[in-house]
């Protein structure tokens, strides 16, 4: 199902995955109804709800841009992938469909640091009672290694996408996490952050709730992998025997392989 309100490209496309969403959709369309900018589409990713959430969607369609789009997917990611292939935007913003924009003027605030930029990325705060207030300030490369970017925050340019890919299916709970990291410590993608706190991010979302154990042993590796150029040789071959052993003591042979794949190019910084 579909329905198409904007033919022109507009600068920024909100994504929004739904799945019986009916008890929180109103209040996040709400905050985007409000917005005093409004060069934007909404893009409702939705699995096939059997709730009233298509219902509440549509009575927003005469207000805002957006266009629903309702089929099975494999989970959030699955359904944030599909947005970005449908996105028209210059600019893809994914916001959780329990979460709200900070205040009326943030797309605003936003739009004049986009147009401004010539970063691929642009990211900001976000407001939670998870982190007991505004998280989490400008990164560096010590902190996105402790520490995520709550998608909530972050403003990708299309071509980041074409760079680095999407969103790794593999990690059901943390692939914005893993994606995060790739376009962070990217030597080619440039990111700026601003001091505005872009939504309220909600503390019941899946990634927030849910472990992601399969991201989690291979962080290190993956963090290590795109940081090889500022590691020594000797600390690589110790991290990359290390990691190989773990792998393979854990019975992780999708690591393991993908750890031996790219050795050369680790130890070798290529």
């Amino acid at each position: 199902m579909t329905q198409d309100i904007k033919n022109s490209a507009p600068l920024i496309s909100i994504v929004i995955p739904t799945f019986n969403s009916g008890i929180t959709i109103k209040n996040c369309l709400d905050s985007i109804q409000a917005q005093t900018f409004r060069d934007f589409e909404v893009l409702i990713i939705d699995s096939i709800s059997s709730d009233n959430t298509l219902e509440i969607v549509g009575q927003f369609k005469d207000n805002i841009s957006i266009n629903i789009f309702s089929e099975k997917d494999k989970g959030i990611y699955d359904a944030m992938n599909r947005g970005i292939r449908l996105a028209k935007g210059e600019w893809i913003y994914f916001l959780g469909s329990d979460d709200t924009l900070f205040t009326p003027d943030t797309l605003m605030q936003v739009a004049k640091e986009l147009k401004a930029t010539d970063a691929e990325v642009v990211y900001g705060n976000v407001m939670s009672e998870r982190f007991s207030g505004v998280y989490a300030g400008e990164f560096d490369k010590k902190k996105i290694f402790n520490n995520n970017i709550c998608h909530q925050s972050v403003f990708f340019n299309k071509s980041v996408f074409q760079k680095i890919g999407d969103f790794n299916l593999h990690f059901k709970a943390n692939a914005d996490y893993d994606h995060n990291l790739k376009w962070f410590l990217s030597d080619t993608i440039k990111h700026k952050f601003i001091d505005i706190i872009i939504a309220n991010y909600a503390a019941g979302g899946f990634s927030s709730q849910s472990d992601d154990l399969d991201f989690q042993k291979i962080k290190k590796w993956k963090y290590s992998f795109l940081t090889r150029k500022q590691i020594g040789k000797r600390a690589k071959m110790k991290i990359n025997f290390q990691e190989l052993i773990s792998a393979m003591k854990e019975g992780r042979g999708r690591d393991f392989f993908g750890i031996l794949f790219r050795s050369p190019r680790f130890l070798l910084n290529l």
